[in-house]
């Protein structure tokens, strides 16, 4: 029969994120034992699999553990460490150490402090910020101590890391380890390859400015931990992969976007027509909405290797998130007034029909539209005529949006993605534009 009680039970959480976090340090011995580096976690892998009972199975097992009598998360936290520490050692795959140390402290280290900060405040968002400050901490510090990324480099990678681990960790539990670890490498293995030029002044400017944002798009009830989580991660990539141009851009839907979802909530309530949660904003409605304008950014990134010009992904990137504000204002004022009209048909409908349209929503949209393409206009390199562009993507998406809801969204297609259909659908339209016309 396993042993039980031979830990405090009060204290017990503590150990046990303690216990992952000491483990994650392993990855540090990685310079030293070269293609070895997998031999510790493999170990530790191999004893969680026989490992059944004692001190060892109580530090280390979370309830799920214990009703199946075996360190499943143990063995999963250890079996993906050893995998991601095979493609490290393996120089044919040639993953860096500084992702490799980056993302196992992350995940490793953010528990510890999400565990801490539980344990005085019993507050989703207190937990999220305690992965995030000692993720980010221990996530930087290991790369600098391996000396494998400039300190801004070390620092974005951190972040970005963290934020990501911390995002899932909102959605999965700590038997997830595998595919949060996984998750985690490949996005900084794909920043890492991308190089971005970048000094700590932008950095440390991009994770200040997009946690301020952060913390008052949830203080303020526009967006879950989530939600929150995932606008931040978005700010910190608009910084420092575009500029700071282009964090206004984003942050001005995010920021008048929220406040349209409030504007007469109750009103909206009782018209079938409110945004669900109160009005906080997760990150499926997030990603719906700013997926196209991340890829994007990312081309622009990459744009070096490409055969396309850079400013064709500008293009895109402001014309996706001209989609987003012009169907979130939209639908957001157009849903106070009516009779609503189906865009296919003009025909009235009933408040909140998938597709429907109001002339003053029309012009709410519009509206959203153009303070995007005036924002790219004054921030970035674009001129008036690329503004023009903008605006125009920003229409022709906010109009695929009305027609998706009309014709296939329901029983094809959800909200969030026929949010992403149209913001793609505007970018597109707006890098296209550039291209035909010789703007880019």
């Amino acid at each position: 029969m396993r042993a039980s009680g031979t830990l405090d039970t009060v204290n017990r959480p503590l150990r046990r994120a303690g216990a992952y976090a000491l483990l994650s340090l392993l990855a540090l011995a990685a310079p030293t034992l070269g293609r070895l580096a997998a031999v510790p976690f493999a170990a530790v892998a191999v004893a969680a699999y026989f490992v059944t009972d004692g001190r060892a199975f109580d530090l280390f097992a979370y309830p799920w553990d214990e009703r199946a009598g075996r360190l499943e998360t143990l063995l999963g936290f250890s079996l993906a460490a050893t995998g991601l520490s095979v493609v490290y050692s393996v120089g044919s795959f040639d993953l860096p150490l500084a992702v490799y140390v980056a993302t196992l402290l992350a995940v490793g280290f953010g528990d510890l402090g999400r565990v801490l900060a539980l344990d005085s405040v019993e507050d989703e968002a207190a937990g999220a910020a305690g992965f995030g400050v000692l993720g980010f901490a221990a996530a930087t510090a290991g790369q600098l101590a391996v000396a494998q990324s400039r300190p801004a480099i070390a620092v974005f990678l951190a972040a970005s890391g963290v934020l990501l681990a911390a995002l899932l960790r909102s959605v999965f539990t700590e038997k997830d380890d595998p595919l949060v670890i996984l998750s985690v490498a490949l996005l900084l293995w794909l920043f890492a390859d991308l190089h971005p030029d970048v000094g700590a002044v932008r950095v440390g400017v991009a994770i200040a400015a997009t946690v301020v944002f952060g913390y008052l798009s949830y203080a303020t009830g526009a967006a879950s931990v989530a939600g929150m989580l995932t606008g931040v991660f978005l700010g910190l990539l608009a910084v420092v992969l575009g500029g700071y141009g282009w964090f206004v851009v984003l942050m001005a839907f995010f920021g008048v976007g929220g406040l349209s979802t409030k504007f007469r909530y109750d009103e909206k309530t009782d018209r079938g027509v409110a945004e669900g949660n109160s009005g906080a904003r997760g990150t499926g409605n997030v990603l719906g909405n700013s997926a196209a304008a991340l890829a994007a950014l990312l081309l622009y990134a990459a744009s070096p290797g490409l055969p396309v010009p850079s400013d064709v992904f500008l293009f895109a990137f402001a014309a996706s998130v001209a989609t987003a504000l012009a169907d979130t204002l939209s639908s957001e004022i157009g849903g106070l007034y009516g009779p609503p009209r189906l865009i296919t048909t003009l025909e009235p409908v009933d408040p909140g029909t998938d597709g429907a349209v109001t002339w003053q929503g029309e012009l709410a949209g519009l509206a959203g539209a153009a303070l995007i393409a005036l924002l790219a206009l004054a921030l970035t390199p674009l001129d008036a005529v690329d503004a023009v562009v903008v605006l125009v993507g920003g229409i022709a998406g906010m109009t695929m949006d009305s027609l998706a809801g009309a014709t296939i969204e329901g029983d094809r297609l959800g909200n969030q993605s026929v949010n992403f259909l149209a913001t793609l659908t505007g970018g597109v339209a707006g890098g296209l534009l550039a291209l035909a016309f010789g703007l880019a």
